[in-house]
């Protein structure tokens, strides 16, 4: 959950020279990315664009075939989870409304608000939105686009194709567009997909009973609580919500503002900016980037990030509260595999759908690309030292795929299997600790995986 009513920004506290300083803009991968803006603007609200083309993948080594596959996957985009940063942001432009102090700009700024916020009610808050809908169906079009014999195997062999969810809506409606995505690319599959199953425990973990000490840990961890203080007070906060202000207001009401009310108001604008490409098609007239200059929607998209890595990701060294909680989707992820590739199994696919509270964490406790680094003491997350960034570790859709393969010996012996995994469809390497079949092979042992991805 965002904090869009930091700590006071008089608070002074210093922190070390440069350490904060922001990156450019990166520019969107593909056309499915956000309008007129780079991806790390929009933090994890940033909407999903697969990161390799399925031309650049490797083939498996000669003899092997895929036999079964698995995923975990965040829900899509979405409508913002309540209407509180554009109710905020609509009193604050009402008031100055009656002081006949708005600028041209801020003037234009209230029906654009407004106009999303109403999109968000109608579509219902927090609820899948046809963007986040067509980013599951295509996902789910590519992964049998990927591996056509396996969709083929399983609908000759009848294998049935296990699907499960935290039980949210949102959840539960990206594994039905995912679903719906497979049937309208193989029509055969549509009695082999059983009906989505909620298991909180594996897909919701981070608020079950059995993990009181990571909720104890956002609720009051000194640590945790002195580093985001630390984050907030950085007067470059200020200098950039003033930005944001005097764009917006006239000189003479922007002086009234007390700079935490300019913060407040500067972080849930920039939440509304980063909620509104997931709503494109309900809100296909509101862009609110003519609100927000590059330079300060990149300030607050790294204080959200900053908030999402101490919350969900590596966070600090030496602790691992915040992701070792993943370790029972990552036993399930081998224990499917394994159960395919030892007989005790007969699915053709196990597909999950959960939230970032679970993608981000298993990312970390798997050491996934940008997930490898936690934050070292005396040295606050950021930019320049710390490749975590939430529009790559766990956008809107994110998904991580592991594609079990096997040979067909002729000499009598077991079968060998192999993983690949994609994250977020790119070809990815397990940790380093895993050896994959040969230098430079994105294939690994699945025995090799049980070894190395063994956690306490």
């Amino acid at each position: 959950m965002k904090r869009t009513a930091p700590l006071s920004v008089a608070v002074a506290v210093s922190l070390a020279a440069g350490v904060l300083c922001t990156a450019g803009p990166a520019s969107a991968r593909d056309g499915s990315g956000p309008r007129h803006a780079g991806r790390d603007l929009y933090g994890t609200k940033a909407p999903y664009a697969p990161q390799e083309k399925a031309n650049h993948y490797q083939s498996p080594p000669r003899g092997f075939r895929p036999v079964f596959t698995e995923n975990v996957a965040r829900h899509g985009s979405r409508a913002m989870s309540d209407g509180k940063d554009g109710e905020a942001v609509l009193a604050l432009l009402s008031r100055a409304d009656q002081q006949d102090a708005l600028t041209g700009l801020g003037e234009d700024l209230g029906p654009q608000v407004r106009s999303l916020l109403d999109a968000a009610k109608a579509l219902g808050y927090g609820n899948l939105s046809a963007r986040g809908a067509r980013e599951h169906r295509r996902t789910a079009l590519r992964m049998e686009q990927r591996l056509p014999s396996l969709f083929e195997k399983i609908a000759a062999e009848h294998e049935p194709v296990l699907v499960e969810t935290s039980g949210v809506a949102r959840a539960v409606a990206s594994a039905d567009a995912f679903t719906g995505g497979l049937v309208s690319g193989d029509p055969a599959l549509a009695g082999l997909i059983g009906a989505p199953v909620t298991d909180k425990n594996l897909l919701y973990f981070h608020k079950q009973p059995q993990n009181a000490d990571y909720q104890a840990y956002l609720a009051g961890d000194p640590g945790l609580a002195a580093v985001l203080a630390e984050l907030d007070a950085d007067p470059r906060t200020a200098e950039a919500a003033h930005r944001v202000v005097a764009r917006l207001f006239r000189d003479e009401f922007a002086a009234t503002l007390p700079a935490a009310d300019q913060v407040s108001f500067a972080r849930s604008l920039h939440q509304l900016f980063a909620a509104a490409p997931d709503l494109d098609v309900e809100a296909p007239d509101v862009d609110l980037s003519r609100f927000l200059a590059p330079r300060d929607a990149q300030w607050f998209a790294y204080l959200d990030d900053a908030e999402e890595f101490y919350q969900k990701g590596p966070a600090f060294s030496g602790r691992t509260i915040t992701y070792r909680m993943a370790g029972v989707l990552l036993d399930d992820l081998l224990a499917q595999a394994a159960a395919k590739a030892d007989g005790s199994s007969d699915k053709g696919a196990v597909l999950r759908f959960t939230h970032a509270e679970e993608i981000e964490p298993l990312a970390a406790l798997m050491g996934l690309h940008g997930s490898t680094e936690p934050a070292a003491p005396g040295e606050p997350y950021s930019y320049p030292n710390n490749p975590w960034r939430g529009a790559e570790v766990s956008p809107m859709a994110a998904n991580i795929q592991w594609d079990l393969y096997a040979d067909t010996p002729s000499d009598g012996r077991p079968a060998t299997h192999l993983v690949r995994m994609l994250y977020n469809e790119r070809e990815t390497g397990f940790k380093p600790s895993c050896k994959p079949v040969s230098r430079g092979s994105h294939f690994y042992d699945l025995d090799e995986l049980k070894r190395c991805l063994g956690h306490a």
